[in-house]
């Protein structure tokens, strides 16, 4: 049996340890490739986040195409330089991209104009030039005024948007109503880091531009329209990085840029920016042991799951090993408590065989021959029917199946009944007692004698011949009985002391050699815990063993 115990463990070790190897690979595989992943994963961030980086970089410039210039139209074209002057300081505090503003107030005549735009009976041209800004020093001067002497050329920006002033009211049809949209497209100009606008007429005043591109009309009529040229400066645009662990540095940049580091220690990406704007780019850059940040938080977490999973499978992999083990002890106790079992009964069977035969085969029998076999019969039939009451006993204490008998028992009668019948089986056992603070109690003297038999023939039996000694104590302790039962035997090894109260068990020794059913202790802890009361047991190699018995105390 040690061989196949021995053998059984090699076997159940092995295959935890492949199980545990096999998970093990698993795992440092699963963390190699959520690595890779980790990583590809924030590659492709670094690529499609800066798509967010863009929306969230150009929102204010969006809110100020959009919603603030618009605001002009407000004004139907009578603002002037004052209330202009105090728009551009709103629009410059506001989005610090705006460097410099020109403002035209203008006329719509159905007369020529010396600067400005004449096409058949409309013209276009300003009456005062005005330039504000943040770089013009001081913040607002007059470039130019009808009032001047000197000569004045308008620039480009008024005639480019003059002239889309003028294709816009040919081709237009008055019997219907232009959209915003239509209306907004064609009264802007969006170039590259600059933007014109004209105030959007009125559709009765639009009806009226027709008719003035037509014919002359009489009285000659006059109306005011305002341009605003906006010169951007893309630097001063305000870059919200909203991945700062992804991305390094964000940097404004021309289309044209093209960086002399070239080196492989850093990532790159790029946007372009859109609208007046579209000549330059966000230009991302990173260095790659600056991402590796970035990738461990990503892969933590994910680390962090395959570790619990990882956990877990060794938790199961011990479960099973542990539960492989017990299985394996069980068996085996199973397998002892037949085998021990058998001999307890064969060996009371055999000598009641061998007595009946002897009975059988003797031609007479003297009186003292029919004494010592109805003795021996009388004696084996004792043993066997006293392990069929324990086996029953323990069975019927286990699964509650019988009631305490309570009745009054004098201690010291009781003790000195059990020295004495002990005494009369083993001579040589010496037994002691003393009791102390209480003389009667109240229970069942059938269980309490068969916990006194059971230790004190476990003191006897693991105890040398020299040694065979046992001292029993009954003390009355703050309202609870004590009982202490204390040999001179050889001892319990501490590793044992954990398992000697389980069912089967049987420590192996030289004095276990003959076979035990291994239940004495186990039915002493179950008859204890059925009288309610609890039992310890202390014990030192060599020295003896002590059995402390604790119960309730009813007088």
């Amino acid at each position: 049996m040690a061989l196949e115990k021995k053998s059984g463990y090699r076997k159940n070790f092995s295959l935890s340890v492949t199980f545990i190897a096999l998970i093990s690979i698993l795992f440092v595989l699963s963390l190699f490739l959520a690595f890779n992943y980790s990583k590809k994963s924030i590659e492709n961030e670094f690529v499609s986040e800066k798509v967010n980086v863009l929306e969230q970089s150009i929102q204010s410039y969006n809110e100020f195409f959009q919603n603030k210039i618009p605001e002009v139209s407000y004004y139907n074209g009578f603002l002037d330089s004052a209330t202009a002057s105090k728009f551009v300081d709103t629009i410059t505090l506001k989005y610090p991209f705006v460097s410099k503003v020109m403002f035209y107030d203008s006329e719509v005549k159905n007369t020529p104009v010396k600067d400005g735009m004449n096409a058949g009976h409309f013209s276009i041209g300003p009456k005062s030039i005005f330039q504000f800004g943040r770089t013009v020093k001081p913040d607002s001067i007059k470039l130019f005024s009808e009032e001047d002497t000197r000569s004045f050329k308008v620039n480009d920006d008024f005639n480019g948007m003059a002239l889309k002033l003028v294709r816009f009211i040919d081709q237009l049809d008055t019997a219907s109503v232009p959209s915003q949209e239509e209306l907004f497209t064609n009264f802007s100009v969006v170039l590259s880091n600059k933007i014109t606008y004209l105030n959007i007429p009125r559709q009765e005043d639009l009806k009226m531009y027709k008719e003035m591109l037509q014919r002359k009309l009489e009285p000659s009529p006059v109306y005011q329209q305002d341009m605003l040229v906006f010169e951007l400066n893309p630097y001063k645009i305000k870059v919200i990085n909203t991945r700062p662990l992804l991305y390094q540095s964000i940097k404004v940049e021309p289309l044209t840029y093209d960086p002399i580091d070239t080196s492989d220690e850093n990532i790159t990406t790029e946007i372009a920016l859109p609208g007046a704007f579209s000549d330059f780019k966000l230009y991302f850059t990173s260095s790659k042991s600056y991402i590796k940040k970035e990738i461990f938080i990503y892969f933590l977490p994910i680390a962090l799951v395959l570790l619990l999973v990882y956990g877990v499978l060794l938790l199961v992999a011990f479960l099973i090993y542990r539960n492989l083990n017990i299985n394996s002890k069980m068996f085996k106790l199973q397998y002892d408590f037949v085998n021990n079992l058998t001999h307890e009964f064969k060996t009371p069977v055999s000598v009641i065989k061998i007595a009946g035969n002897n009975i059988k085969s003797a031609p007479s029998l003297s009186q003292k021959e029919q004494h010592l076999y109805g003795k021996i019969l009388d004696e084996e039939a004792d043993k066997l029917n006293g392990l069929m009451n324990k086996l029953l006993a323990f069975t019927q204490i286990e699964n509650k199946a019988i009631k305490l008998n309570q009745e009054e028992v004098n201690i010291k009668d009781f003790i000195e009944s059990t020295i004495e019948s002990h005494t009369l089986k083993h001579p040589d056992f010496d037994i002691t007692y003393e009791v102390v603070g209480f003389k009667t109690f109240i229970t069942d003297p059938v269980l309490l004698g068969s916990l006194f038999d059971n230790l004190a023939e476990n003191a006897y039996k693991y105890s040398k011949p020299e040694n065979k000694k046992l001292h029993i104590s009954a003390k009355l302790i703050k309202g609870v009985l004590v009982f202490r039962f204390a040999d001179k035997g050889i001892g319990i090894p501490s590793s044992e002391l954990n398992n000697i109260f389980k069912k089967f068990f049987r420590i192996q020794n030289e004095y276990n050699q003959m076979g035990s059913v291994g239940l004495g202790l186990a039915f002493c802890k179950e008859l204890v815990n059925f009288m309610l009361g609890e039992i310890t047991v202390k014990s030192k190699v060599g020295v003896g063993t002590e059995f402390k018995i604790v119960l309730p105390y009813n007088s």
